[in-house]
Formats: structure tokens, C-alpha cells, sequence
């Protein structure tokens, strides 16, 4: 509890009085205002606290110290206050925390951000979170941070209050305000609040078939509640049943919460059911349990509707897989947001949206909900974060071809316009980039960036992380489970999981981003980077270069064409993107050979029957590109013979399974035409993970008996 300061200091008072009579000019804009206390820890709570209690704030929140851990401002989301303390002296600072609460404040509120006075000289207690083993978060740069005072220093969008000057005076610097402008005329819908919001809910309940409805908004748009609005009305009038998805359940709280005020007869059964009166019903699914529902075909047919939030957040490829599963589907994502961003997600799906449903809708939110336009918190969060970093301009016309160089993080920091450019490149490419990556972009330990520049600007980014190089003992006490030290995550999923100790006594160089300008795209910027990185690795004693991401046909296909080679499959999908995670490798020298070899083998043995029990719904795109990674053996006439009585006969596929994954896994290592690939994926999928075949057929005993034959045609390296 926050004990009731002395308030015996005349000057404090009248500081105090001060701020709030800021806040109230800011009520009267609609608008919200970031604080910058800094100083000594004692004094900036007192002055903290004489600010909590001089104004009757509508629900005050502390952040940091005894109150509530910074790394669990999440669990605000979706509420509302008017005053928040971000305590950073004893625990740190956290960006999405910032980035969290500062959409929590409503108009006339403050954001009080409480730093020791020489903030940015030294790292914080939060780059522990980051400190990968065996750096001492104490030991690392701090160029992120020195980023941080620097801007807040210099911006005319901040308060700044400064602790350790109280007796020289000139303490708090409050910014001029400019004159008030009109206020939003209303919606015309009682439950709405911007036009914005009434004109998506209008768009959602109208959804038509097969014309899918994407809505892009920045933070604080009411997105999530128009899609609780629209969710509340369809299920009393339209249809029994909506699929809600998100990457995690707390992302759609405020979809429930819309309901449930708009539908009172209706009760909450479970976190993530809600069933009305009359028995229609939202029911929330991660998308690995729907991609799994669909995948076994019980989810979608059925007529349901399906709402995405925070659909930038989930793999393109996944979102096509619902787009043909649903007849009635909205995508809704934050452009703009310290979870991640958006904006690179209309450029990846648009291709899938004009392929499959070429008369999709796109909806931007653009009038804020809890605060007017020109806000000066939420423009300096997005200066502090780069929530809106811009992507560079685009060098098509080259005179000469890129060079990649390494960039200097020291002078990176200092280089507004430059890391602006870079950060962009990376949020456009990556789903999960937020701003914790900026933190570690700058310091953390081991972390490499290299560039491709034309003209001055940014067209390709590769960031690259140390890992490996263990002991010998500790690398022993890793695979047999009994110590999990921070970081190297390839390194020690390989020796967890594979059982190598080698690979983490080797050392590694892991790509942690790569992203080329989105116009550059398939234009080699990419293979530039990486041959050039591994060229700098293996002269710097790396043995292994390896990456780790999704399991996703193209994405595979791109790393196996750069000559690595798959050497870890995750078991089971991540809830929030609904993929395998897939691990690939490539050996710098001949130690880095040796536990290569050995990990291919681990993986090629182990692959049949993973295929079979754990990764039986792993996609069959991804198979067959797999089974293209394991030795050519050809088959034997007896094997021919089996095929041929399956594909012409009346042969029992099941009896002559090994025959068939042989021409599976033949097949993987031929050119094939478009249909040969379609039925090479579906023979593949039934042979290694039994998995029934989708077809026009009625049987689909006939169906694999046309797989087959398609196969037949295939040609064959010399025997037939």
C-alpha cells in the first residue's frame, strides 16, 4: 500500500499543483502526456506519491517495486487509468511495459516515468532477461537506454522533472499545449464511439461469403471492441456459432468482455466460452487447436464464423489455411503495437487474399477511441518503442551490386534515421518483431548485424547471435536435463533434444532475423547476406551457422536452397502461431562437419517415426521436402512390382506401405509437374503419417490408387 507523504515541502507542493493543473488542460484536449521523473529512488517516490495524492485519479496504478512486476503489465490490458507509475530504479526498464500501459491511460492522464538520474550510463536489472550464459547483465553496453534519456531529453512531447536539481530550481518543464481543438461529432451507433468503429461493426455483421473482411487499426482504436460488437449481433441474429482466435487468449479478453455486456441473458461457461440464451456461442480457439479442427475436419464446414485478432502475429501460410476452411472470415490486426507489428502483414497476406478470395474488403481504424488525435503520449511512445518505424526507400536501379557490411552498434545508436530504417525492415518481415528486440538489436551479448545499403539506404538486414562453446561437464549436465542456462537456443535444444553434446561444446553463429525491403524480395539480397556472414563466421572459428523457424514450405525451401540442412523438428505446434518449429545447419569446418553428420543422422533416423506419432499433421509440403534431404536409393523390382499392383490392381495399399514410402521418398529427389507434386504430397502424407486423402472421390482407396499412378509418369533417374 502507498503510504500518505509528508507534504511539509512548499516548493514540491507547488510542482505538484502544477502537473495536475497540465493534467486537466489535457482532460480538456482529450489527450494524455508522458512524465519523466528522474533522480534519486527515496525522492522521485515521494514526489510520486504527493502526485497520487493530490488529485483524485481515476483508477491510479504502480508499476515496479512491491506493487506489480513490470514484466506483468500485460495483465492491463484492457483495463483503464488515468494515472500510471512506472517505477524503473529497483527492477528496470521494460519497453512493452511501456508500450502496454500507455494504452491503458485515458484522456486528461499521465504516465509518470520514474528513472534514476544518470539513466542511460549503465545497464538496468531488466537486461538480465537477455543476458545469455555466461554474460552478468551488469556487463553489457547500454546504448539502448543512453537512446532512451537522450529522447526524452530532447522532446518537447515530454514532461521532464528533474529530481537533483531541486535547489537550483527550474525542476519540472512542462511542454505548451496548442489551442483546443473540436470535438469527434459521434458515431451514430449507441454502442460505437468513433465513426471508424460503427462503420467496421456494420462490416462485420455483413459479412458475405468468400469476401473476407481485413481491419488494420493502431493501438487504442477500438478494434478489439467493435469485433466484441459485431460478434454480440451476429450471435443474436445471425448464426449459432463464431470462432474467435488470437495468438493468446488475453488478447481477445475485451471481445468477451463486449459480449457479455451486450448480451446480459448470456453467461461466460468457461475463459473462453461464452453460450447465449437461445444456445448460440463464441468459443475461443489458439490457432493450433483450430488448425488442428481443421485439419480433422471439425471446424468450418459447418457454417461458423471466424474472427482473427491480432492476425499479424500468426503466420501467413496458416491464415490462407483458414481462409479456405471458413466461408465467412475477418482478419483484424494493430498495425502499430509493442507485441509486435502489423504493418508487414497486409504486404505477406495480400498475394494469399487476391489468389483465394480476390473480392476481400480492407477496413483501417483510423480515430482513436480513449483519447483525441495528436496525443502527445502516444507520438512520443512511438518514437521511444519505433512503433512507426519507416521502411527505407527502395533501390531497384543499382549501379553496381550490394556489399554487405557489419554496423557498428555503437554508432548505430546514434543514427536515428539509420536504425529507424533497419528496425522497419525488420517489423515488416517478422511477426514477432516488438520492442524488446530493438534492446536487444543494441545490446545484446554476442548479437551481430550486417547490412546491405544502396544509396544511402537500407535494402537487406541479417541479425546474428554468438551461441555454443560450452564446457564440456556443463554441456553433459544440459542433455541429461539438470541445468538450462540463458540463451543459445539452438545450441541446447540440439543437445536437450537430439542428445549432442557436441553441439554445444562447437560454436555456432545463429541467424536471429533476416529481412529484405519488400519490393527487393527474391532478388538474392538475402543469399548475399548470409554468404557473406558465413564467410565472417567461419574466418572468426565458428563451426556451425544455423537457423531456427517455422515450418513453412517456402521458408524451408528458401534455407535448404542455401545448402543447410533440417536437423530438429519441434514436437508439438506453438499455440500462438499454430507451427513446428524447424531447426536447419550448416557445418564452417571440419568440427563443424563432424556434429553435422552426426545430427543428420540422429534426424533421418528419427524422422519415419516422428512422421508417424508426433508430427503426423506437420504439412505435407513440408514432408516431402524433408524426405528430399534423406539418401537416393532406388527401387528394387519388387518394390516396383507393389507399386504398379497398387496403382493398377486391386492391391491392399496398406500391405505394400514400405514400397510406397520408397516412391515417396523417391520422388522428393525428382522434377515433378504441378499435378506429379500434388499427388507426390498426398502419397507422402498417407504413407509416412496416415493421413487420409482429400479428394473429389467419393472412395479414397481410389484416390490414393490415382496418386500413385500420377507418380508413374514421373521420370526416373535411370530406372524404371
Amino acid at each position: 500500500m502507498l503510504k500518505k507523504p509528508a507534504l511539509g515541502n512548499q516548493q514540491q507542493l507547488r510542482l505538484v499543483a502544477a502537473l495536475v493543473h497540465h493534467a486537466q488542460r489535457l482532460a480538456r484536449r482529450r489527450w494524455r502526456q508522458l512524465v519523466w521523473l528522474s533522480g534519486d529512488a527515496q525522492q522521485c517516490q515521494t514526489l510520486a506519491q504527493a502526485l497520487w495524492q493530490a488529485h483524485p485519479w481515476q483508477a491510479p496504478l504502480w508499476v515496479g517495486g512491491e506493487d506489480l512486476s513490470p514484466r506483468k503489465a500485460r495483465t492491463r490490458l484492457g483495463a483503464e487509468h488515468q494515472l500510471v507509475v512506472l517505477d524503473t530504479h529497483s527492477t528496470g526498464f521494460a519497453p512493452e511495459a511501456l508500450g502496454a500501459l500507455a494504452g491503458t491511460i485515458t484522456a486528461g492522464g499521465l504516465l509518470v516515468l520514474m528513472t534514476p538520474h544518470s539513466w542511460g550510463s549503465a545497464p538496468d536489472p531488466d537486461y538480465a532477461r537477455f543476458a545469455d550464459h555466461p554474460w552478468h547483465w551488469s556487463d553489457l553496453t547500454c546504448h539502448y537506454l543512453a537512446r532512451l534519456a537522450r529522447q526524452l531529453q530532447g522532446s518537447p512531447q515530454v514532461a521532464r522533472w528533474n529530481v537533483a536539481r531541486w535547489n537550483v530550481g527550474q525542476t519540472l518543464h512542462l511542454p505548451r499545449l496548442p489551442l483546443r481543438k473540436a470535438d469527434d461529432t459521434g458515431s451514430g451507433d449507441d454502442d460505437c464511439l468513433t465513426t471508424d468503429q460503427a462503420q467496421a461493426v456494420k462490416q462485420l455483421v455483413g459479412l458475405k461469403r468468400r469476401r473476407p473482411l481485413v481491419i488494420t487499426a493502431d493501438r487504442g482504436r477500438g478494434k478489439s471492441a467493435a469485433l466484441g460488437i459485431a460478434c454480440a449481433r451476429l450471435l443474436a441474429n445471425k448464426t449459432q456459432r463464431i470462432v474467435l482466435t488470437a495468438p493468446r487468449l488475453s488478447a481477445v479478453e475485451s471481445v468477451f468482455e463486449r459480449v457479455a455486456i451486450l448480451c446480459p441473458h448470456g453467461r461466460r461457461v468457461t475463459p473462453s466460452h461464452f453460450v447465449l440464451a437461445q444456445g448460440s456461442e463464441l468459443i475461443f480457439l489458439p490457432p493450433d487447436a483450430l488448425t488442428e479442427q481443421i485439419n480433422a475436419q471439425q471446424q468450418g464446414g459447418d457454417g461458423s464464423y471466424l474472427m482473427v485478432d491480432e492476425a499479424a502475429a500468426i503466420p501467413a501460410a496458416l491464415l490462407g489455411q483458414w481462409l479456405t476452411a471458413f466461408s465467412r472470415i475477418a482478419f483484424a490486426t494493430t498495425v502499430h503495437g509493442y507485441e509486435g507489428s502489423g504493418r508487414g502483414f497486409a504486404l505477406r497476406f495480400r498475394d494469399t487474399l487476391d489468389r483465394l478470395t480476390p473480392q476481400w474488403k480492407a477496413l483501417k481504424l483510423s480515430a482513436p477511441i480513449r483519447w483525441s488525435s495528436g496525443d502527445p503520449l502516444e507520438t512520443m511512445v512511438n518514437q521511444l518503442l519505433l512503433l512507426k518505424a519507416p521502411l527505407p526507400i527502395t533501390q531497384q536501379q543499382a549501379v553496381c551490386a550490394p556489399v554487405s557490411k557489419l554496423i557498428d552498434r555503437a554508432w548505430l545508436a546514434q543514427q536515428d534515421a539509420t536504425l529507424e530504417k533497419l528496425f522497419g525492415l525488420l517489423v515488416q518481415s517478422h511477426y514477432r518483431t516488438s520492442p524488446n528486440d530493438l534492446r536487444q538489436l543494441l545490446d545484446g551479448p554476442g548479437t551481430q548485424l550486417r547490412m546491405l545499403e544502396q544509396a544511402g539506404e537500407p535494402q537487406a538486414v541479417l541479425v546474428t547471435g554468438e551461441e555454443g562453446g560450452f564446457e564440456p561437464a556443463l554441456a553433459d549436465l544440459v542433455a541429461r536435463g539438470e541445468r538450462r542456462p540463458q540463451g543459445h537456443l539452438l545450441a541446447q535444444s540440439l543437445a536437450t533434444h537430439a542428445g549432442s553434446r557436441e553441439a554445444l561444446t562447437a560454436r555456432w553463429r545463429r541467424v536471429v532475423r533476416i529481412a529484405s525491403h519488400p519490393e527487393r524480395r527474391r532478388q538474392g539480397l538475402a543469399s548475399v547476406l548470409l554468404h557473406d556472414d558465413m564467410a565472417a563466421a567461419k574466418q572468426q572459428g565458428a563451426a556451425l551457422y544455423g537457423a531456427t523457424f517455422g515450418a513453412e514450405a517456402s521458408l524451408l525451401r528458401f534455407w535448404l536452397s542455401q545448402g543447410f540442412t533440417p536437423v530438429r523438428l519441434g514436437m508439438t505446434r506453438e499455440a500462438a502461431t499454430g507451427e513446428f518449429a524447424v531447426m536447419v545447419a550448416s557445418a564452417l569446418n571440419v568440427e563443424g562437419e563432424a556434429v553435422l553428420a552426426d545430427l543428420n543422422e540422429r534426424f533421418q533416423a528419427a524422422l519415419p517415426s516422428l512422421l508417424a506419432f508426433e508430427l503426423n499433421s506437420l504439412p505435407a509440403a513440408v514432408v516431402v521436402l524433408l524426405l528430399g534431404q534423406t539418401p537416393s536409393v532406388p527401387l528394387s523390382a519388387r518394390e516396383w512390382q507393389d507399386i504398379k499392383d497398387v496403382a493398377t490392381a486391386h492391391r491392399d495399399p496398406a500391405f505394400a506401405r514400405p514400397a510406397l514410402q520408397a516412391l515417396a521418398r523417391e520422388a522428393s529427389h525428382c522434377t515433378l509437374t504441378a499435378p506429379q507434386q500434388q499427388a507426390h504430397e498426398q502419397l507422402a502424407a498417407w504413407a509416412f503419417q496416415n493421413s487420409a486423402l482429400a479428394s473429389a472421390h467419393s472412395d479414397a482407396l481410389k484416390a490414393l490408387r490415382l496418386a500413385v499412378n500420377h507418380l508413374l509418369g514421373v521420370k526416373w533417374a535411370g530406372y524404371r
